[in-house]
C-alpha cells in the first residue's frame, strides 16, 4: 500500500508494510516522523489532526487518529495538525532581584530548564559567571499522549504504564535533544555539562521524575514531593549520567515551582503590594502578596488559549495569527501572522483569540453573551453551521477559510472568565479592587504576545489600567537560572513555597457566583 501525502510544503509517497494494514494514520505518520497533532491522545475528544481523504473521488474531513488505512491513498495534511512547525517558545524574561555569584556548580556548565505543559525552553549557562552561552526550546513531547495536564494526571491514575510513557516523552524525546541542540550550537559536548535545574510545574517534575503524578487528581491533591528534590541523571534517562539534576520546590499539586520561581524572579516577594502575579496558561496561576503574605490559587483556563478545541486554532507558531484588529465603517479585519504572510496562515492562536473577542465586541459584531449578529459591511465574512454563526477572519493557505464559530467564542469567554474569577476571589477575600493593585505581574510566554488593552477590554484582567501591568516572560526558566547562579536561591524558593497560603477557588462559596458574573463581555 501507499499513501500520496500532500503536506503545506512538499508532496510525498509513503511505502507501508503489510503489517501495517488498518493502523491509524496518525500511527503511520508517526513512524515516519511525521506526527500530527493528536493533542487529546488519540482519543477523538478535539479537532487538531484533522486531515482530509480522498474518499470514493471526494476529499473529506477526518481525524487523523480514527482513520484506518485499507488501501492506497490520498491525504491532504493542513499545518495546524502536524507537529513539524517552529512553536513560539518565551525563553526571554524580566529579572527584577538581584543575586550573589555563588554558583550551584563551581565548573563547567549547567543546563537550566522550563518544562511546560506545552513547551520546554533549555539555557546552557556557565556555571562560574551566569552566562547564558545558548538556548533552544521545543515542544514537550508528551503532547502526543495527552494535550493538558489533567489528562496526563488520569492516563496515570488509570494505567501505571503511563508513568514511564511520559518519562520518555518528555526526557528521551524532548530535554535529550534540546539539550544536545543546545550544546552543540554552544560548541560544547556532554562532558562540559555539570548538572541540571528544572523548573516546572508539580506534574511535569513528577513526570521528570519517574513519579506518578495520579495523587494530584483527586481531593485532597497531594503531590508525592514538592520540596527540592535532587536525583541522577542516570535515574531518568537524561544525558549525560552521572550528574546531579535539581527539581526546584514548589508550593501545592498546582502552584509548581514556575509559580515559586515567579513569585521570586518578579521581585513580588520582596514587594510591598498589594501586588500579584498572572501566568495566564492552560492553568492560570495567580499569587496575591498583602504585606507579608502571600496567596495563591490556580483556576482552570483550559486549553482554550492554546487553540485546543476550537474550529482553526493552533499553538503560536509559523503561519498562526497572532493578532486582530476591526474597523466599524467600513468594516475591515486586519491581521498579523507569525513569520508569513496571509497565503501561509493556517490557523489562529490565544493573543489573537482575545483580539477578537475585545475587537469584535467594539464593531458590534459579538454581543455581550458572545452571540455573533451581522453589521453593515460585514455580511460577505459570515456563513451558518449547525451551531450558529461563524466568521471568516482571512482565507488562509490552501484557500481554506479561517474562521471562528460561536462555541469558539463561547470557549474563550470561558477561559477569560476563570482568570477574571480567580484574580477576583483573592481580591475580594482581602476586601481589595483592582485599582488596589500596585502590580501586576504577568508571567508566561502566552503574557508576553498579549494586547494588554484587549485583555482588558474583554474582561480578562477586569478594572486594571495597562500601566499596571509588567512583562515579566518565563519567570520560571529565570527562576533556574537564578538558582544556578546563586545556591540560596534555593532555599529563598523552599521559603516562598511554604509561606503560600494556597487557596482551593472550588471551596470558595462566592467563585461561582463571581465566575458566572465574568461569563460576559461588558
Amino acid at each position: 500500500m501507499r499513501i500520496e501525502l500532500e503536506l503545506p510544503s512538499e508532496t510525498r509517497e509513503l511505502l507501508l508494510e503489510p503489517c501495517e494494514r488498518g493502523a491509524t494514520l496518525s500511527q503511520i505518520l508517526r513512524k515516519d516522523n511525521l506526527p500530527l497533532n493528536t493533542r487529546c491522545g488519540e482519543r477523538n475528544l478535539c479537532r487538531a489532526c484533522l486531515v482530509e481523504v480522498l474518499i470514493d473521488g471526494v476529499w473529506q474531513i477526518v481525524r487523523g487518529c480514527q482513520y484506518r488505512v485499507l488501501a492506497d491513498t490520498k491525504v491532504r495534511v493542513p499545518a495546524g495538525s502536524i507537529l513539524a512547525y517552529n512553536p513560539q517558545v518565551q525563553s526571554g524574561y524580566r529579572i527584577n532581584v538581584s543575586v550573589a555569584n555563588n554558583p550551584l556548580f563551581s565548573n563547567g556548565y549547567t543546563v537550566v530548564a522550563d518544562i511546560g505543559t506545552t513547551t520546554v525552553a533549555v539555557s546552557v549557562v556557565e556555571s562560574s559567571t551566569g552566562k547564558v552561552v545558548q538556548t533552544s526550546s521545543g515542544f514537550n513531547r508528551q503532547m502526543h499522549l495527552g494535550d493538558d495536564v489533567l489528562t496526563r494526571i488520569n492516563l496515570c491514575l488509570t494505567d501505571e504504564s503511563f508513568v514511564g510513557q511520559f518519562q520518555s516523552a518528555i526526557v528521551a524525546e524532548t530535554l535529550n535533544p534540546l539539550v544536545l541542540e543546545a550544546l552543540s550550537n554552544a560548541g560544547l559536548t556532554l562532558s562540559d555539562v555539570s548538572g541540571f535545574v528544572f523548573s516546572g510545574n508539580t506534574t511535569m517534575l513528577h513526570l521528570v521524575a519517574g513519579v506518578n503524578p495520579g495523587s494530584l487528581g483527586y481531593a485532597p491533591f497531594t503531590p508525592s514531593f514538592i520540596n527540592l528534590k535532587v536525583v541522577n541523571s542516570r535515574e531518568i534517562g537524561l544525558v549525560p549520567p552521572n550528574v546531579e539534576v535539581y527539581l526546584l520546590p514548589g508550593a501545592a499539586a498546582y502552584v509548581g515551582s514556575d509559580i515559586t520561581s515567579g513569585v521570586f524572579a518578579s521581585g513580588l516577594v520582596y514587594d510591598e503590594g498589594p501586588s500579584l502575579l498572572v501566568d495566564v496558561g492552560t492553568n492560570g496561576e495567580l499569587v496575591l502578596k498583602v504585606g507579608d503574605h502571600l496567596y495563591g490559587c490556580a483556576t482552570a483556563a483550559g486549553p482554550a488559549f492554546e487553540g485546543s478545541g476550537l474550529l482553526c486554532g493552533v499553538r503560536a507558531g509559523d503561519g498562526a495569527i497572532s493578532h486582530l484588529t476591526m474597523t466599524a465603517d467600513p468594516f475591515e479585519c486586519s491581521v498579523k501572522i507569525i513569520g508569513g504572510s496571509s497565503q501561509r496562515a493556517h490557523g489562529i492562536c490565544g493573543s489573537a483569540y482575545v483580539d477578537f473577542l475585545a475587537e469584535a465586541r467594539s464593531v458590534g459584531i459579538l454581543q455581550a453573551n458572545g452571540r455573533m449578529r451581522i453589521v453593515a459591511g460585514s455580511e460577505n465574512r459570515f456563513s451558518r453551521d449547525e451551531y450558529g454563526l461563524v466568521f471568516q477572519v482571512i482565507e488562509g493557505i490552501g484557500k481554506r477559510p479561517i474562521v471562528i464559530s460561536e462555541p469558539d467564542v463561547a470557549s474563550l469567554i470561558q477561559a477569560k472568565a476563570a482568570i477574571a474569577a480567580g484574580i477576583e476571589v483573592l481580591l475580594s477575600k482581602h476586601n481589595l479592587g483592582t485599582k488596589d493593585v500596585k502590580t501586576l505581574y504577568l508571567a508566561g510566554g502566552f503574557g508576553m504576545h498579549l494586547n494588554l488593552d484587549s485583555a482588558i477590554r474583554c474582561g480578562m484582567f477586569p478594572g486594571f489600567d495597562p500601566s499596571q501591568i509588567q512583562l515579566v516572560g518565563n519567570t520560571s526558566l529565570a527562576g533556574a537560572l537564578l538558582s544556578s547562579l546563586d545556591k540560596t536561591t534555593i532555599d529563598e524558593l523552599s521559603r516562598t513555597g511554604k509561606s503560600i497560603e494556597v487557596i482551593e477557588l472550588n471551596l470558595e462559596p462566592e467563585f461561582e457566583d463571581i465566575y458566572i458574573d465574568q461569563l460576559t463581555l461588558d
